[in-house]
């Protein structure tokens, strides 16, 4: 079965969607406690069927099919309904405040990072922390992901499957090189992979296949936060009132992409970066090439790149050695009526059971310490050895609009319009005047 991951799917800008949600008062009140929902616990015990609507985006080819038969199992043993409704990712987080608005939104919904900033502003959704035990932190991989603005706003659904980088092991051979570990290691592969193979004065083989052509964000993914993170910087800085992106890390982070332009293709500009891993790096024309990991890699690598003799790094060490990874989780929604119940469920969807079971038929990392690992044994590392330089992003307030300036100026970085100094700089100005103005309307 085919396993659909997102990438990033927006609607309205985030500004918008506060702005609607805001005027109609959000979904509900935050941070509700158990027990303001005994009369719904109390229902439930009686005997009365309790319904819980849960909205999930595609997560396979039949995200509904794959989750019946072990939905029918609670609803048999908690004497509930359970509704999965799939939410398509065209205009995701725009269905979720129409929904919200109108007071038809779910019990339980999927949100990933960019979202939560927006919907825990509007108190659309709860704090988990109430219903949380010490086992809980204790068995959940991914779960201080999800810690944000004083609380936890999400079981970790989708996580483990970071962008890495995947390096040509015949070109690398006939370097004489072995994997890299650290930033100068690539470099210098870089620098002897990008050649002139076949004599005709023109370089047919580079060094980084990674392409800059692409309107959306999420290009960050590969193209950024890695190397922001090696270099010791980050977005945010601590008290997410100002970036710090165009610090010495982040400086030192562009110059290092910009040293690496002259060993990736030439027209990299025009090309996405998957155009860029299809057409070079599958095809063997590159050393190194970076794309979202998969539990089967191995085997959807096997059919699609038959002839290319590959592997990977998880992630370079520099000041530190750490990579973009991705954590979706279910989310309690403020108007659920039991919510106890909506909590318990989602566990159980979450829970070592659920997913071993899901895992088989939708290879995926586990997220749990008790769930077995069940992907291609060369991918193993990722979600072992590897697993603690998997890091998400920091949920900031104005992320959307913040990104998606950050990423544009990159690309004018990229160019040549600007220097790194130069794009950085700006991109920080126009976050900060945004995030003046978010805490100036918070006093």
């Amino acid at each position: 079965m085919k396993c659909i991951r997102h990438l990033v799917a927006l609607g309205l800008s985030g500004a918008m969607l506060l702005s609607l949600l805001s005027a109609c008062g959000g979904g509900g009140t935050s941070g509700a406690q158990p027990s303001e929902n005994s009369q719904g616990q109390e229902e439930t015990q009686q005997g009365e069927s309790t319904e819980l609507l849960v909205w999930v985006p595609p997560l396979d080819d039949d995200t509904e099919a794959s989750w019946r038969p072990m939905l029918e199992k609670f609803e048999e043993e908690h004497n509930c309904t359970v509704t999965l409704e799939i939410i398509p990712w065209t205009n995701y987080q725009e269905k979720y405040t129409m929904a919200i608005n109108a007071g038809e939104g779910p019990d339980i919904g999927y949100m990933y990072a960019e979202m939560y900033p927006t919907f825990i502003d509007a108190k659309a959704i709860d704090d988990l922390t109430p219903y949380l035990t010490d086992e809980d932190y204790e068995n959940y991989i991914y779960l201080e992901q999800t810690e944000m603005f004083g609380g936890t706003y999400g079981l970790p659904i989708v996580a483990g499957v970071p962008f890495v980088i995947y390096y040509n092991q015949d070109i690398l051979d006939s370097l004489g090189e072995e994997a890299p570990e650290t930033w100068d290691d690539f470099k210098r592969i870089c620098a002897e992979a990008t050649q002139d193979t076949d004599g005709d004065g023109e370089i047919d083989q580079y060094g980084f296949a990674l392409g800059w052509n692409s309107a959306s964000f999420g290009a960050l993914n590969s193209n950024w936060y890695m190397w922001l993170w090696q270099a010791g910087g980050d977005i945010f800085n601590d008290d997410l009132k100002s970036v710090r992106f165009n610090d010495a890390a982040g400086l030192e982070a562009a110059e290092f992409l910009m040293e690496l332009k002259q060993y990736m293709p030439e027209d990299a500009l025009a090309l996405s970066n998957d155009d860029c891993f299809d057409k070079i790096f599958g095809a063997g024309k590159a050393a190194f090439a970076v794309k979202r990991s998969s539990q089967v890699q191995g085997t959807t690598f096997a059919q699609t790149y038959p002839d290319l003799n590959w592997d990977y790094v998880t992630a370079l060490s520099y000041k530190d050695s750490a990579t973009f990874g991705a954590v979706d989780s279910l989310t309690l929604m403020s108007a659920c009526e039991n919510k106890e119940l909506a909590v318990e469920l989602m566990k159980y969807i979450t829970g070592t059971e659920f997913m071993t079971e899901y895992h088989k038929t939708c290879p995926g990392a586990p997220l749990t310490w008790d769930e077995p690992y069940q992907g291609d044994e060369k991918m193993a590392r990722i979600v072992t050895d590897d697993v603690e330089k998997l890091r998400t992003l920091t949920v900031g307030p104005k992320g959307v609009e913040i990104y998606e300036y950050l990423w544009r100026q990159l690309q004018i970085m990229f160019e040549g319009t600007q220097t790194p100094q130069e794009a950085l700089d700006e991109a920080a100005r126009y976050a900060n005047q945004l995030l003046d103005e978010y805490w100036a309307a918070k006093e």
